[in-house]
């Protein structure tokens, strides 16, 4: 008797391999469910979120669930249930920054963050949310450039103040 074997149709087998192609090409994934947000609002956190060189993609759940574990990103299939869209983060600073792009844009629509896939770890909405308040790394450098210049402007402030009062 013959084995069975499930036929895949070509074009969902070469739809799951677009799909995880873009998913390479980036580092961090957040979950967010689009339910009630116009055309025009998506068109514009695109906008925002294309100036930190990510994107904002709806995907079909079965799809992303099939390249993100070909990718071995497990666990991320508790995110990808009803309707779903994936910001699609590149780089270390933009995470942080996209964070705080969608929560400020879902105050104002009815976007819903359902979670994140950042450095290889899970981050449930709670996480994400306490996420998104960190300051970004160049917020950081700068904070500590200002920290590092402040005795530094002390000093020579009174130094100047002695020399004038001479």
């Amino acid at each position: 008797m013959a084995e069975y074997k499930a036929r895949k149709a070509q074009f969902k087998v070469d739809a799951v391999k677009e799909m995880s192609n873009e998913f390479t090409q980036f580092d961090g994934y957040i979950f967010t469910d689009y339910r009630g947000i116009s055309v025009e609002k998506i068109t514009e956190l695109r906008a925002l979120l294309r100036k930190q060189e990510s994107e904002f993609r709806v995907v079909k759940n079965r799809f992303a669930k099939i390249a993100l574990n070909d990718l071995g990103h497990k666990g991320t299939e508790k995110n990808l249930t009803g309707p779903t869209a994936v910001a699609l983060i590149k780089g270390e600073d933009a995470s942080s920054a996209v964070s705080k792009i969608l929560f400020d844009f879902a105050k104002n629509t009815s976007l819903q963050i359902k979670g994140a896939y950042l450095d290889g770890k899970l981050f449930d909405v709670d996480a994400i949310a306490a996420y998104s308040k960190l300051p970004t790394r160049g917020e950081l450098i700068s904070m500590l450039m200002g920290t590092i210049k402040e005795p530094l402007s002390k000093l020579a402030r009174t130094l100047q103040a002695v020399a004038d009062a001479k």
